[in-house]
């Protein structure tokens, strides 16, 4: 049986990234890869956590957090320790701590590269990482990018003179299941509204003040419901109080995931107004799809956000920052039964084709049957 462990980022599982590690960790065993975990643990001292599918979350204690990133020195001594157990290494990108245990930890064997974004926030702390970025992908046997888009696009990929082996491996989930009861409990909460919904934190790249803005050109029996935290609440806040929009656009906090997948199911239509290539993907919109709900995304220059939307087929793409424009894709679609009908059954169709967990996990798996028999080996010494 193959044998991979899974490195970077942080447990417990918080970010998208994070939960697309452990999808495989879950997932890989049920096709005859056994699969471990490594990475730094939020709080506490590290641990070894057992899984139902047979499969270990390792975990290091993080010292300190900086720009991002945790630094947690155990992760270099536990993966040089274990590196020799695993026929390959699947390294999560960007994650500088796990890319500097790699690189001391001796290891000979083969390795995935799972470029989820580049480096775009912390670009001066880029400065003196990117000789260990640049490392990391001519170590690499495969490169593997959540869309053709970002792999094509990435300064981080492009940015050295190699030309490495990479593969499209779009993120999948399992569907969310309705729940019918909490659905009701969100419509009673708006009786008579279209909801419009978007869920994030609140931070700038989401672009939330937009989806607020395009409240104000959304008819009276709209709402847009906001679901999570962040920074940029109070500012929100104002936002809303300012333009007179209070009822009409609701900050409904963290919306606990036993919740998560009422509001998926009672909104019409859900929105993805991120407005920089920080947004790669967009979990949430294959969230949204699998339950036959229409999006609206925006395209993102150099992000795959709008290739995970496809226009035309489960909803619309609009220009980043145009509240007006979003608010009338919405009327567009919600107006017209005819429209909304065709683009909710593309949103669920698209999400059978593409978004599915078992598709994804099959895939993997034949990405890394074809790392093993080398074809696509092309690491640079």
């Amino acid at each position: 049986m193959e044998k991979v462990l899974q490195l970077g980022k942080f447990y417990p599982i918080k970010g998208g990234i994070e939960k697309v590690m452990y999808t495989f960790l879950e997932g890989l065993p049920d096709k005859g890869v056994s699969s471990d975990m490594l990475c730094a643990e939020c709080d506490g001292a590290g641990r070894v956590i057992n899984i139902d599918s047979g499969a270990r979350v390792i975990t290091c204690r993080t010292l300190i957090k900086l720009a991002g990133t945790t630094i947690a020195p155990g992760m270099v001594s536990k993966l040089r320790k274990i590196a020799k157990e695993y026929d390959i290494i699947h390294i999560h990108h960007p994650d500088p701590m796990a890319a500097l245990a790699l690189f001391l930890s001796g290891y000979k064997g083969k390795v995935v590269l799972h470029w989820h974004s580049d480096i775009i926030r912390q670009k001066f702390f880029l400065t003196f990482y990117k000789w260990l970025q640049n490392w990391l992908i001519r170590r690499a046997d495969i490169v593997l990018g959540t869309t053709q888009v970002y792999l094509d696009t990435s300064e981080g990929i492009n940015g050295i003179r190699f030309n490495p082996k990479t593969a499209v491996l779009p993120i999948g989930i399992e569907p969310l299941v309705r729940d019918v009861d909490g659905e009701a409990r969100v419509l009673a909460k708006w009786p008579g509204k279209k909801i419009v919904f978007a869920l994030g934190r609140l931070i700038p790249y989401k672009g939330f003040e937009y989806l607020v803005d395009a409240a104000k050109s959304l008819p009276d029996d709209y709402v847009v419901v906001i679901g999570g935290s962040g920074p940029l609440e109070e500012a929100l806040k104002e936002q809303i109080k300012a333009a007179g929009l209070d009822g009409k656009v609701v900050l409904a906090g963290n919306i606990p995931e036993s919740e998560k997948a009422a509001y998926f199911g009672a909104c019409d239509i859900y929105c993805m107004s991120s407005i920089t290539k920080n947004e790669a993907f967009g979990i949430v919109m294959i969230e949204a799809m699998s339950l036959g709900k229409p999006v609206i995304a925006t395209k993102i220059p150099e992000s795959g956000v709008s290739w995970v939307n496809a226009h035309g087929v489960s909803g619309i793409n609009v220009e980043p920052r145009d509240g007006a424009a979003i608010a009338g894709s919405v009327v567009e679609i919600c107006e017209d039964s005819v429209k909304y009908k065709a683009y909710a059954d593309g949103a669920k169709n698209r999400f059978d084709e593409t978004f599915t967990r078992d598709r994804m996990i099959e895939s993997l798996v034949s990405i890394y049957d074809g790392v093993l028999r080398g074809d696509s080996s092309l690491r640079s010494e």
